[in-house]
């Protein structure tokens, strides 16, 4: 008898598995405001996490096929590390903000190159988030890097607060990566919100883009899509 056969089988694991757990609940959040804010306009979507640089999510149609059928699936990707300091209600924001791109994917007439447009800034508008290519009041609406803030009241705070009433959350952020200490790396990375010019620094400067006359933040996910 070798020794392999002698070795008794193993205890099944008891253990609640991570992976359905953080993407049904992903699955839940996309389904609840669907039908809330989107008249449950919005088709299935494969929702995924992403480490996509200086995105805090995005959108992009057909991104999967079908290995045995000739389906495709649009992908939704949020990224963890955007989630670090924020609350549940604004990384949901992100989500719902990446839905206003698969409305007007199925339903609109988005711009070419990706292109925040007047037609998605409206129904951003419609639904409770205003966008803003700063994250705050006073931001342009449109362009090719736009970020949004919630507006109180709106559709999305009250759809928000339902959610939660039922116990949701989310469970998983990016764990914390110390800052890399070898020699000219330890500068920080600063970007324009509104055109993506970079500068790089001491994490304690505060820069100006010239051209838009906006504040430079340290390298920090945008709250929506590149």
């Amino acid at each position: 008898m070798t020794q392999a056969s002698k070795q008794s089988p193993h205890e099944p694991l008891s253990y609640d598995p991570i992976t359905p757990a953080e993407y049904s609940g992903l699955q839940e959040a996309y389904t609840h405001f669907n039908n809330q804010l989107w008249g449950g306009a919005l088709p299935d979507v494969f929702i995924t996490y992403q480490r996509h640089a200086h995105s805090r999510g995005y959108f992009a149609n057909d991104r999967f096929a079908g290995r045995l059928d000739k389906s495709a699936a649009h992908e939704l990707a949020l990224n963890p590390d955007g989630f670090v300091g924020e609350t549940d209600k604004k990384i949901c924001s992100t989500l719902v903000h990446e839905q206003a791109h698969v409305w007007q994917h199925v339903h609109g007439k988005p711009s070419a190159r990706g292109n925040h447009n007047k037609q998605w800034a409206a129904k951003m508008r419609s639904i409770g988030l205003q966008p803003s290519s700063t994250g705050m009041p006073g931001g342009r609406e449109t362009g090719q890097r736009m970020s949004h803030y919630i507006l109180d009241d709106g559709a999305f705070s009250l759809s928000y607060d339902e959610l939660a009433a039922t116990g949701w959350k989310l469970n998983l952020q990016s764990a914390h990566r110390p800052p890399s200490r070898g020699g000219g790396k330890n500068k920080t990375k600063f970007i324009c919100p509104d055109c993506g010019q970079n500068a790089w620094g001491k994490a304690d400067l505060r820069i100006t883009c010239t051209s838009c006359g906006l504040e430079m933040p340290a390298d920090q996910p945008p709250a929506n899509d590149a």
